[in-house]
């Protein structure tokens, strides 16, 4: 291999790239724009659900029931009904996910010492909302329910009521449950995924439609120095990329980053240099720059942004999708970065994914440079 063919191909690449300030602003303004789009946009906390109340009682007892609803940060009411057909026509509406609805007899029962019941109606068309929804309202009515036994209990001439069994929680790594510090690390390698795969997916295909693959034919540059060379470029921009996204997630979402951030960027250096090798891979093995983009983005998107793990969980996946999502390089980058920045966790942990990072970029370097020898053979 000879570094000055190789640095001749860089040279080459990056007068492209820079000579191309449409395309240069893109490749640096979309990862900016999607981290700020994702990170403020997408969000798993449910708060402030919109719920609706039914208070057929009129009590007092029944709108100490209701401030217990309104008390809390995750319910919001937003109206009375006087009717049944009102609560159907706000869940029509999508204007009401809980409704809560309270008997005539409440608080007769609850005067009387007797279990009384209380109707909650979810909307189930949100099933993954609902059912976080239908934890916080058990959780709350059990809560309140202990509280009321407990009052009856010591009203009678007994001690206070307690649970046998008293939970003490204590949540690491994400102490506050902020969906954003879960989200923007996985959100990164989706970004530079996309990024990479895509800016080097057009290359050698461009080449092709261009006409300058042919002048490079000629030239004694041997297929591995034309990738090195060409990826080269390609990864100081996606340096660049990753540096920007770095600081907006720190600095603009404040995620905190407890981990070595040497190991961050060679981490992020192995799947980036994996991830350019299998868009020149894909630009090899096509001569048309729109077949190559839609390739890419089918191999490269997809994958990273649902069998990664960064949104959907991977257990809860079938068995035959859980296989395959082992061959998707996001899935062990995800992994690192989450543990980096939250955990603070170094290589001893994360080795094994690592190594699986190390090997995809070896792989796709060696299939990337046949594809370059077929081609120019």
């Amino acid at each position: 291999m000879s570094f000055r063919r190789l640095g001749a191909i860089f040279r080459k690449e990056a007068r492209h790239i820079l000579r191309d300030a449409r395309s240069l602003g893109l490749a640096l303004a979309v990862p900016l724009l999607l981290l700020l789009l994702f990170g403020y946009a997408l969000s798993l906390d449910v708060d402030k659900i919109p719920t609706m109340v039914y208070d057929r009682d009129h009590t007092p007892e029944s709108r100490e029931l209701i401030r217990q609803f309104s008390g809390t940060p995750y319910f919001q009411i937003v109206g009375y009904a006087e009717r049944p057909g009102h609560i159907d026509r706000e869940v029509d509406f999508s204007r009401v996910l809980l409704s809560v609805v309270i008997p005539e007899d409440y608080g007769k029962g609850l005067r009387a010492g007797r279990e009384v019941q209380v109707q909650l109606l979810f909307d189930g068309s949100d099933s993954n909302t609902a059912s976080i929804a239908l934890g916080y309202a058990d959780a709350l009515v059990q809560s309140y329910s202990l509280s009321l036994r407990s009052a009856a209990q010591i009203k009678k001439g007994g001690g206070e009521f307690k649970n046998v069994v008293e939970p003490r929680i204590r949540v690491w790594y994400n102490s506050d449950l902020k969906s954003r510090d879960y989200i923007v690390p996985g959100l990164i390698a989706v970004i530079l995924m996309i990024i990479a795969a895509l800016l080097t997916s057009l290359t050698i295909a461009r080449e092709w439609e261009t006409g300058t693959m042919e002048q490079l034919l000629s030239t004694p540059v041997r297929p591995s120095e034309l990738v090195l060379g060409k990826l080269s470029a390609f990864f100081a921009l996606g340096l660049t990329d990753l540096l920007v996204c770095l600081v907006v997630a720190v600095f603009v979402f404040d995620v905190p980053l407890k981990g070595s951030v040497m190991l961050l960027f060679l981490s992020s250096g192995l799947f980036l240099f994996g991830a350019l090798c299998w868009g020149v891979f894909i630009s090899a093995s096509t001569r048309s720059q729109l077949m190559a983009y839609q390739m890419g983005t089918l191999t490269s998107f997809l994958p990273a942004f649902l069998l990664s793990g960064f949104i959907y969980s991977i257990q809860n996946m079938p068995v035959v999708i859980q296989a395959f999502t082992y061959l998707v390089p996001a899935r062990y980058f995800v992994v690192v970065l989450k543990a980096i920045f939250l955990k603070g966790v170094g290589w001893r942990v994360l080795w094994v994914e690592l190594a699986f990072l190390l090997a995809y970029a070896a792989a796709v370097f060696v299939l990337a440079s046949r594809k370059m020898r077929q081609k120019i053979a």
